[in-house]
C-alpha cells in the first residue's frame, strides 16, 4: 500500500444473497471487483445512475457491508487495517477513525435528544472522554467549528432548517476526530443556496481537521465544484477515473460522456448534444456478459458483448475501463 493513499481497495466485491424457498437463490453483486486508491487529504468522488453500488461501496469502506472477495486497506501513518478482517479492539477504533454524513438532515437526528447530546452522543458510546466536562469541551469546539451557535446546544432537531440540521449531523459525525468521512449524497436534500454553504464548510473542515472524504454524489456539478479525483461507477464497477478537471473536459468512456452531456448549460444558446442512453441499468442478479455497459452502450461490438474489459490507465491518474476508447477518441 502506497504511503500516500488513506484507503486501497484492490478487486473489492460486496454481494448479497437473494432469493428463498420460492425464488431460486442467487447472489446480488452490488459491487464487483473494484480497484482503487484514495489518496490522503483529498475530496474523492463517487458518481453514476441510481443502483451502480455507490453507496454500497462507501459503506464497505465503513466496514457496514460485508467485503464478499477482494480486500480494502487502511492506513492513516498510525494505523493499518486489513478492512475485511476487523474485529473487536481494532474495529472499536476504526469506528472513530471513519465516520459517516447521512443524507436526508431530518431523518439522521432523533426528534427527543437536545443538539447537545446528539453531538455528544459518539464521545459517550465509544468512551473518548473521561468525565462530562470534556464532553462538552469537546462538543462545544466542534460546534463551533460547525459555525453552530452555543445556544442552539440545548434545543431539539425540529426547531431547525435543513442547513442547520445538516451542520448538526456534519459535528456529530466529527466530534471524534475522524480521519476519513463518507458524505453519502449529504447535500442531495438541500436548497442549492444551502448546498454552496455545506460544500464549503465541508472543505473547510477539512483544512482544518486534515480530513479525507470519500463523496458520493449523482450530481455531476456539485462533484465538478468540490472533489479533487472522480471515479465514475456503473452496475458495480468503475468505469473511468480521473482527476476531475481532466475527467469533466476529456471523458474517455461512452458513459461517463452521456452522464455529463446531461449537464445543463448556463448559456442560453447552448443546446449542447445531449446523447440519451437507451433502457435501465440491468439487473446486478443477472449481469450482461463482456462489457457490463454494451446493453446500453451505442458504439458496442461483439468484442463488447464478449470480452469484459479491464481498467486501463493511460496517463497519469486517468484510467477507463473500454475496448473501443482510442478508436472513438480519434473518430470524435
Amino acid at each position: 500500500m502506497s504511503n500516500d493513499n488513506l484507503i486501497e481497495t484492490q478487486d473489492l466485491s460486496v454481494g448479497f444473497p437473494v432469493g428463498g424457498k420460492i425464488f431460486n437463490k442467487s447472489t446480488l453483486m452490488a459491487v464487483n471487483e473494484v480497484s482503487l486508491s484514495i489518496p490522503r487529504g483529498s475530496f474523492f468522488g463517487v458518481v453514476g445512475e441510481s443502483g451502480s453500488g455507490k453507496t454500497t461501496f462507501g459503506r464497505a469502506l465503513l466496514n457496514a457491508a460485508p467485503i464478499t472477495s477482494g480486500s480494502a486497506h487502511y492506513d492513516d501513518g498510525e494505523v493499518n487495517y486489513n478492512l475485511g478482517k476487523l474485529a473487536g479492539a481494532d474495529l472499536k477504533e476504526y469506528r472513530r477513525r471513519a465516520q459517516l454524513i447521512f443524507q436526508d438532515p431530518y431523518a439522521a437526528l432523533s426528534p427527543r435528544m437536545t443538539v447537545r447530546d446528539i453531538i455528544a452522543e459518539p464521545l459517550e458510546v465509544m468512551g473518548l472522554c473521561n468525565s462530562r466536562d470534556e464532553v462538552d469541551e469537546r462538543v462545544r469546539e466542534i460546534a463551533g467549528l460547525c459555525r453552530l451557535n452555543l445556544e442552539h446546544l440545548r434545543r431539539f432537531p425540529h426547531a431547525f432548517s435543513g442547513g442547520q440540521r445538516q451542520r448538526i449531523s456534519i459535528a456529530r459525525a466529527l466530534v471524534s476526530k475522524p480521519r476519513f468521512v463518507v458524505a453519502d449524497e449529504s447535500v442531495a436534500a438541500l436548497d442549492v443556496s444551502i448546498q454552496a454553504d455545506i460544500l464549503n464548510l465541508l472543505k473547510s473542515l477539512q483544512d482544518e481537521m486534515g480530513l479525507t472524504y470519500l463523496f458520493i454524489s449523482h450530481d455531476l456539478s456539485v462533484v465538478a465544484h468540490t472533489c479533487d479525483h472522480v471515479a465514475v461507477m456503473y452496475l458495480g464497477q468503475i468505469m473511468e477515473s480521473a482527476p476531475t478537471r481532466q475527467l469533466f473536459q476529456s471523458p474517455r468512456h461512452p458513459y461517463t460522456k452521456a452522464l455529463f452531456s446531461a449537464i445543463p448549460s448556463l448559456d442560453p444558446d447552448d443546446r449542447g448534444k445531449a446523447q440519451k442512453l437507451e433502457g435501465e441499468i440491468p439487473s446486478p442478479t443477472n449481469r450482461p456478459s463482456g462489457c457490463q455497459f454494451h446493453t446500453r452502450c451505442p458504439f458496442a461490438t461483439d468484442q463488447c458483448r464478449r470480452e469484459e474489459p479491464h481498467l486501463e490507465t493511460f496517463e497519469a491518474g486517468h484510467a477507463v475501463s473500454c475496448h473501443r476508447w482510442r478508436e472513438l477518441e480519434m473518430a470524435d
